[in-house]
């Protein structure tokens, strides 16, 4: 599984999932820390890669275009959260949802809860 964390989060967390092994990059990798969201969600659909991040604006994004990829992974209350645990979170949702996130899905984590929506959204 490809993954591209968004600049709403650490670049910390990129390399901590690459030295778990994932294809993780950060949009700073990439030179599209300044980009509008609507670049960066086409740099994760023309590389096939889940969009990590805790801007909901891709979210709308998908809603918009009734898109079935890239999946959405959306961090929600990060501020003050260590990115090692936003990490340690991350390697547990893509082991414990795999199947949804390869069919599509925009996956919300909050302190309590995880809500799986299906794509597209119509």
């Amino acid at each position: 599984m490809r993954l591209l964390i968004d600049n709403a989060l650490s670049p910390q967390i990129a390399s901590l999932l690459r030295e778990k092994g994932y294809d993780a990059i950060h949009v700073r990798d990439i030179d599209l820390q300044a980009a509008p969201d609507e670049d960066v969600f086409a740099e994760a659909e023309r590389d096939d890669r889940v969009i990590v991040s805790a801007d909901t604006d891709f979210g709308a994004l998908l809603a918009l275009r009734e898109s079935v990829s890239p999946s959405f992974i959306l961090f929600r209350k990060t501020t003050g959260v260590r990115p090692s645990v936003i990490a340690s979170q991350l390697l547990d949702l893509l082991s414990r949802y795999r199947q949804e996130i390869d069919a599509g899905c925009i996956l919300t984590v909050t302190n309590d809860l995880i809500r799986i929506r299906q794509l597209p959204i119509l």
